[in-house]
């Protein structure tokens, strides 16, 4: 009789032990969670924060004025991870969990150093503009001269540089202004990964 009530008393205590410590760990649900459920290791809870996606676009382009620069083994390796989100946001037909997992790659591809860089910087919606201007990218609607007209421009594209497709992807944003700035920012950086690659 004494054996069975040492039994449930310690499964009581078992039971309560692993209670206390759920609960413990249930106060951190807000932004440290909100990244966990990302995969990701970046901050997305300070005010202002670009999504993930954003935060590595732009993170990735600042990285060669840090002292972590992309090798050219890196952005070797990068380089069709973003041409992969590329075709996903250019089909918008991609489902978020493949998105989620060519980020985690993206993320696994760069050192930790380079993304606790990336995570200091804490990229705001107004670094995006910033860059965005410093790119003489058009963040309204276009305003540009001769922006052709359907969404594809298929014969349009060979004939500009990367900088002018960026730049003409983020006038096409029209309404969806992020969005289009969010291509833009893309083919930036699967151009400067190209540049990267070569040499």
């Amino acid at each position: 009789m004494k054996r069975l009530i040492l039994s449930i008393s310690l499964l009581t205590l078992a039971a309560l032990l692993l209670a206390a410590c759920g609960g413990a760990s249930a106060p951190q649900a807000g932004s440290a969670s909100a990244s966990a459920a990302a995969g990701t290791s970046l901050d997305i809870s300070y005010p202002n924060a670009l999504p993930v996606r954003n935060q590595l676009l732009l993170g990735t382009l600042r990285l060669d004025e840090s002292a972590q620069p992309l090798s050219a083994a890196q952005a070797a390796a990068l380089l069709p991870l973003w041409q992969g989100i590329r075709g996903t946001m250019n089909s918008g037909a991609a489902a978020q969990a493949e998105t989620d997992a060519l980020l985690k790659q993206i993320e696994a591809g760069l050192s930790i150093e380079q993304l606790a860089a990336i995570r200091g910087w804490k990229l705001t919606q107004t670094d995006l503009q910033a860059w965005a201007s410093s790119q003489g990218i058009a963040t309204a609607s276009g305003n540009a001269p001769g922006s052709g007209g359907g969404s594809g421009v298929p014969g349009s594209g060979q004939t500009l540089s990367a900088e002018a497709r960026a730049t003409r992807q983020a006038e096409r944003g029209g309404a969806g202004e992020s969005s289009g700035l969010s291509k833009a920012l893309v083919d930036a950086v699967i151009a400067h990964l190209e540049s990267k690659k070569a040499n």
